[in-house]
């Protein structure tokens, strides 16, 4: 068994950070909206930063969790997440402003509902 309310806690972190992300790609129309401008370089970094936090959080609850959460629902690319945690990281002067575009615009979305899911399923 693992402990439900710090996973709880990690859940509601994660919740946060991907309303910020929903929040600051309001503006974005296209993926040059990223690079045309250093507001819009602003905003790529910003939810360049989400999504790291997200990627290392979700990290630390399959720690917490013993790695028994997340596999109960498939829906979601647990590992892409977590490994465009490490690209965003390591690879920073490689990154792609079309794939953080693709993410927050057909991605975001369901991942926000299944850790919604998650908690009330908590």
């Amino acid at each position: 068994m693992y402990d439900k309310e710090f996973s709880l806690e990690i859940l509601r972190r994660l919740d946060s950070s991907i309303e910020t992300i929903i929040k600051r790609f309001e503006p974005i129309i296209s993926p040059e909206n990223f690079t045309c401008s250093d507001a819009g370089l602003e905003k790529l970094d910003a939810i360049c930063m989400q999504l790291i936090a997200i990627g290392e959080g979700l990290k630390n609850l399959d720690k917490v969790t013993n790695n028994s959460l997340l596999p109960n629902y498939p829906e979601i690319e647990w590992k892409k997440i977590k490994g465009m945690r490490d690209i965003i990281t390591h690879h920073y002067f490689d990154l792609n402003a079309e794939a953080i575009y693709e993410v927050c615009q057909n991605h975001i979305e369901q991942l926000r509902h299944t850790i919604k899911k998650i908690i009330s399923e908590l």
